[in-house]
């Protein structure tokens, strides 16, 4: 392997490594615009450019590859000068609209400038006009021509990732400029991630537009929960939110790099799907059509189940949207405590549309996890649902399923006649809500700390990024204030303690800890 020195460091790496990943290697940043790790190499921004001792022009770091013996200089005068003559030209043509554009406080023209920018601009101030601003490419994405530097990104994103070939760069010259091909739109299923990868304001995500300034937000690495790929992510949310009484928190998702998972990318199904964090959520206990306290709701609950004296008369439907440790409570609680026998989180299937790439038909982001954990019998939840109707239960808890969407209204209007005590216990009001006799507000998963367990057999991370909104509780918290009353108490006061737990109850999680979890995941044992 060759070896070889970048600004005074010394570093060994493979035989056709470029100058610009071997500096990565090393934590040295070079500047870039046209280099992606996930695309194919372009060459055409020349920002990157480095002095290589003994060749007499400065090379571009995203195409060069080291050799033995290399020395290579990143900030030389010679370099620094070269990549403000680089600016100057970008700048040539880019509008002053930093104000009002979206990128402004993420955007590399703006961190270049203030790093190696020329200041006093030996050009004209005389712009090329382009001619679509604020254009609509598709149902997610707006174009600004003006703020375009031909980096190609999104071309090579869409030629090489997406496979769906919208991009294209017309024209020569200074008159060159990005485009979609004629009778093209943009509208495939990773069509935001332009956006993610466009360095400069061009590219634009209409549901984001205009909605928030970028140093308002914090960011929380999670788990999308949209299909059982379980993307990783980032929750982007407005942390001014107590002070401007906005009324949503989060803002965006954005993907977060695991090349194990979903590299840098993620679906706009998974994208998009956030609205419900903040809109229309449970945010007190119900008990019929009156509000009351979590004391009272309880209470409810342990009344109802203690009054039952055959456990095969309660019915648990559970769901794969709830994390490993919501999970194991509900096995805790129900199947292990109780010696309840119908538990099952298996309903209908509902799949979405799929691809070969991110996107999975199992809408579900931890149905791995459910399966091992809950390890349920033969059948599905129609067995429950038939001794439901039939008043063969006198208590049925349901976690999240909306079974009006599942079995129909009639179905759970008989539930409603027939059961003595029908739970709900849910994050968002749906049409199951209506015929619950007794609403449990629970936290979405941007308010949870915990794991899901993807497709892969892959534990991953999920955190809270801020409190439970009303007077929503974790799921396995509210079966912890139930196992208070029915007895046995859980010894739980976190989640990690639920985690280790379930790591010592359930062989494929064996070892497992949130620190060997880390932020990349973990597979399970086979």
């Amino acid at each position: 392997m060759p070896k070889l020195t970048i600004d005074g460091k010394e570093i060994e790496v493979p035989a056709g490594t470029t100058i610009i990943q071997a500096a990565d290697k090393l934590g040295i940043t070079i500047p870039r615009y046209c280099y992606h790790e996930a695309l194919p190499v372009s060459g055409n921004c020349r920002i990157c450019m480095v002095e290589v001792e003994k060749m007499p022009k400065l090379q571009i770091a995203c195409y060069t590859p080291v050799a033995e013996g290399m020395v290579v200089k990143t900030t030389s005068p010679k370099v620094i000068d070269v990549r403000k003559v680089v600016l100057g030209y970008l700048l040539v043509n880019h509008p002053l609209d930093c104000p009002v554009c979206d990128q402004a406080g993420e955007c590399k023209l703006q961190d270049y400038y203030m790093e190696h920018g020329q200041y006093d601009s030996a050009l004209n101030d005389v712009k090329v006009k382009k001619e679509k601003k604020a254009i609509s490419l598709g149902p997610t994405v707006m174009l600004d021509q003006e703020r375009c530097i031909l980096c190609t990104r999104c071309v090579r994103f869409t030629d090489n990732i997406s496979k769906t070939h919208e991009f294209g760069v017309f024209d020569r010259g200074d008159h060159s400029q990005l485009d979609l091909y004629p009778g093209k739109e943009l509208n495939n299923n990773y069509s935001g991630n332009v956006v993610d990868i466009c360095p400069v304001g061009a590219l634009t995500d209409k549901d984001f537009r205009f909605k928030c300034r970028v140093w308002y937000l914090d960011k929380t690495k999670s788990v999308c929960p949209g299909c059982s790929t379980g993307c990783n992510i980032t929750v982007e949310w407005d942390k001014s939110r107590p002070h401007r009484q906005k009324k949503d928190r989060v803002m965006r998702l954005k993907p977060r790099l695991n090349p194990n998972v979903n590299a840098y990318w993620m679906c706009d199904t998974g994208r998009y799907n956030y609205h419900f964090i903040d809109q229309n959520r449970i945010v007190a206990p119900q008990l019929k059509n009156d509000l009351i306290s979590w004391p009272q709701a309880i209470d409810t609950v342990v009344n109802a189940v203690k009054a039952v004296k055959d456990p095969n008369r309660i019915g648990v439907i559970a769901s794969a949207q709830l994390t490993n440790e919501d999970l194991f409570a509900v096995r805790k609680l129900f199947k292990d405590n109780l010696k309840v026998s119908n538990v099952d989180f298996r309903v209908p299937e509902q799949p979405g549309k799929s691809d070969d790439f991110l996107l999975k038909a199992d809408r579900n982001p931890n149905t791995a996890g459910a399966s091992a954990i809950l390890a349920p019998n033969d059948g599905t939840t129609q067995a429950i649902i038939e001794k439901a109707k039939k008043g063969e239960l006198d208590v049925l808890y349901v976690f999240g399923q909306d079974l009006v969407k599942l079995y129909g209204k009639e179905t759970v209007a008989q539930i409603r006649k027939s059961t003595k005590m029908f739970v709900y216990q849910g994050s968002n009001i749906n049409d199951t809500c209506s015929y619950a006799h007794l609403n449990l507000p629970s936290a979405v998963y941007a308010e949870k700390d915990g794991t899901f367990t993807n497709f892969q057999n892959r534990v991953q991370r999920i955190s809270p990024a801020f409190m439970p909104l009303g007077e929503a509780k974790g799921d396995w918290e509210i079966l912890s204030l139930l196992s208070e009353k029915i007895g046995p108490a859980f010894p739980y006061r976190k989640s990690q303690d639920v985690f280790k737990a379930v790591t010592e109850a359930v062989a494929p999680f064996a070892e497992m800890t949130y620190e060997k979890i880390a932020d990349q995941g973990l597979v399970l044992r086979t």
